[in-house]
């Protein structure tokens, strides 16, 4: 049997179950179950009024519209599914100018591999040790990574219109404990600026996973960026935005090393969505890559870039999918396997003090399928390939396959527990390839 036949079976296993629920589902027209669970969410909230209740009916609409912005919240474009819920409590003053939620989450995951253990908390197939240690093969390991705090401002000015501030931050730094800024922006109208998801990226569009890692062809970056995104008619939303580069060269310091950041990468989309939550996008990235050659002496410049298709939709009453396709060249510190290494820029074998910028592709696909709206499994596969132009050495990375069964139940709709089966495989250029195993658990609670 080929090794990759385990993730094909995933495949097969979704696409079967997604054409049968097609041909079977009786509530086509009823609210997708996914959806039913945000609005228990969405009921769950408190307001708070600081200064004693609306005024006046104006205001009262105001405070209906304040509401319109956390359901929206659930649907934003840069939402992913392991992110904290909107906060439980929000204060609102009585003139419903400003209002302000403090919120977070405590999450703790545990794990436990057989057969060969990756020595990461993140299931990432890029780590699979080809050659284990004997002391090494099994572990049990526990994080309280992504327990996270947030706050949220939500305001109205005569001169601005309306805006938000948002800062997050994850106790996911040193050891799992360290506290880590996550994200830190600004939204005024359809403007953002500040530390936030990368335009060239759909968070929204990556399955659901117990493991923090997800998909090993995540493209999810963050960065300091200013971003322009109107919509248009209800349902096309286009984006642009310049962003603050971290580019990952493979340079020696002999014959290459790295020049200073001097240009932003620019990245867009184009989205159509038909309902809220769901939406394909096309988006794209330009990157300029520098280094200096010092055989000749000489600074070079080299265009990155990369490309991504991506959905995420709720084709019926019971099922959502999710899918991404990406390529592209010198685009790999985005995300993904290859994020571990450095390869937007690799070395050139045929000409010392060269570089260039390799080629890689990566695909995902996923579908859950809501037993009830707070109950619900998942199947994803995903696959990274490294495509060189020129020569590697035997030992390098070639492909990894990464594939995901779970479970998860919302107890109520702010605490949630989940179960979760990882299958991944490594293999090099040279044919060599190994699998690893992982089950894991995850509970955590919104508040």
């Amino acid at each position: 049997m080929k090794p990759s036949h385990p993730i094909r079976a995933l495949i097969t296993t979704a696409v079967i179950a997604m054409a049968s629920i097609y041909g079977t589902c009786a509530h086509a027209q009823t609210k997708p179950l996914a959806d039913q669970q945000i609005d228990s969410l969405v009921e769950s909230h408190k307001t708070v009024y600081i200064d004693g209740h609306p005024a006046d009916i104006h205001t009262q609409a105001y405070v209906d519209s304040i509401r319109n912005k956390i359901s929206a919240f659930y649907y934003d474009q840069f939402r992913h599914f392991s992110d904290p819920a909107a906060p439980y409590f929000l204060f609102l003053s009585k003139d419903a100018q400003l209002a302000m939620g403090i919120g977070g989450c405590v999450r703790m995951r545990g794990y436990y591999d057989w057969g060969g253990a990756i020595p990461a908390s993140g299931f990432a197939p890029y780590l699979i040790p080809m050659d284990p240690s004997p002391t090494d093969m099994r572990h049990l390991g526990t994080t309280p990574a992504g327990t996270a705090l947030f706050f949220r401002v939500l305001g109205r000015n005569k001169s601005l219109g309306d805006y938000q501030l948002y800062i997050e931050a994850n106790f996911n730094g040193y050891q799992s404990r360290d506290f880590h800024l996550k994200k830190a922006y600004a939204v005024i109208n359809d403007f953002t600026i500040g530390y936030a998801n990368s335009t060239f990226s759909d968070p929204a569009a990556l399955p659901p996973t117990v493991d923090a890692q997800g998909p090993n062809n995540k493209i999810s970056p963050t960065s300091v960026l200013v971003r322009y995104m109107p919509t248009f008619k209800e349902r096309w939303t286009v984006a642009v935005s310049v962003e603050t580069p971290e580019p990952s060269l493979a340079v020696d310091n002999e014959s290459t090393e790295k020049v200073s950041v001097w240009m932003p990468d620019f990245a867009a989309f184009g989205q159509y969505q038909w309902a809220p939550g769901q939406h394909v996008r096309l988006a794209g990235i330009v990157r300029t890559l520098s280094y200096r050659d010092m055989i000749e002496a000489r600074n070079h410049n080299t265009v990155g870039w990369g490309v991504m298709l991506s959905s995420v939709a709720r084709p019926a009453y019971a099922v959502t999918t999710y899918a991404n396709v990406c390529y592209g060249h010198g685009y790999q510190s985005l995300g993904g396997d290859l994020l571990i290494g450095s390869y937007d820029l690799i070395g050139d074998p045929d000409t010392p003090g060269r570089l260039y910028s390799p080629a890689s592709f990566g695909w995902c696909f996923g579908v859950q399928y809501n037993f009830r709206p707070e109950l619900f499994v998942s199947v994803s596969a995903s696959q990274t390939r490294y495509l060189p132009a020129k020569a590697v050495s035997p030992d390098e990375y070639k492909y990894g396959l990464f594939g995901a069964v779970n479970v998860f139940w919302n107890l109520t709709p702010r605490m949630q527990v989940g179960a979760e089966f990882d299958l991944g495989e490594r293999r090099n250029f040279s044919g060599e390839h190994r699998r690893a195993k992982r089950f894991g658990a995850m509970a955590q609670f919104s508040f």
